[in-house]
């Protein structure tokens, strides 16, 4: 009788742990997670080791971030187009890799690994012109006034293709706001709206800077 206690017990406790795990995960991967910034693309807005809450409700539904939010999202496959490979008529981000089975899949796209994440800010929506010229970013021919920058910033092609482009359907125009250092949609291309991953929506830590993150744009 003790064997048997001692076996259910443990089963009990068994039990327990994978519920909790199941339910972490489901947290992490539908609702929101805690990250550390790492990258130095959005500086000085994120600066690295600072904390983040982002908030995955929005992808878990495939929702169209608005302009001027702060997104993380997967990296795309090739990360410079040049000249001789760049779609002008579709000029989406690529991704060749896709997990085969659904514990590959599991292990990518719920655990992360193997897993390469960037965060910048959205700027231009489906159906818009974007153009980069004189050091400034142009919607629809109209200047975006970007009071999140610092006054130091220019915005240049760095070598991208993707300077004058229609955004596509379903998809985004992102940039860092460290635009000297970033490797955004200049280069890949615009990011297709399934391969968000979540929203940044306030910092946690340093405590000084505890709140949400500044977005205002016109």
């Amino acid at each position: 009788m003790e064997n048997k206690s001692k076996t259910k017990e443990a089963l009990e406790w068994i039990y327990c742990i994978i519920i909790a795990v199941v339910i972490v995960l489901l947290i992490k991967s539908f609702i929101g997670v805690p990250t550390v910034v790492k990258q130095t693309s959005m500086f000085p807005t994120l600066q690295q080791n600072e904390r983040l809450w982002l908030n995955r409700w929005g992808a878990t539904f495939d929702k169209m971030p608005n302009r001027g939010d702060i997104i993380t999202f997967e990296a795309p496959s090739v990360i410079m187009v040049d000249e001789n490979h760049a779609n002008y008529e579709n000029p989406v981000a690529e991704y060749n890799y896709e997990p085969n089975n659904i514990f590959s899949r599991f292990i990518y796209y719920t655990l992360e690994i193997g897993k390469t994440s960037y965060i910048k800010r959205v700027i231009g929506l489906p159906g818009e012109h974007v153009e980069i010229k004189d050091g400034n970013v142009y919607i629809n021919g109209d200047l975006l006034q970007e009071d999140y920058l610092q006054d130091y910033v220019v915005t240049e092609a760095l070598g991208g293709c993707y300077i004058d482009i229609v955004v596509p359907e379903n998809t985004v125009y992102a940039l860092g706001d460290n635009r000297g250092e970033s490797t955004d949609s200049r280069r890949f291309g615009c990011i297709p709206v399934n391969k968000i991953e979540s929203k940044a929506v306030f910092r946690f830590w340093p405590l000084n800077k505890f709140g949400g993150i500044y977005k205002k744009v016109r």
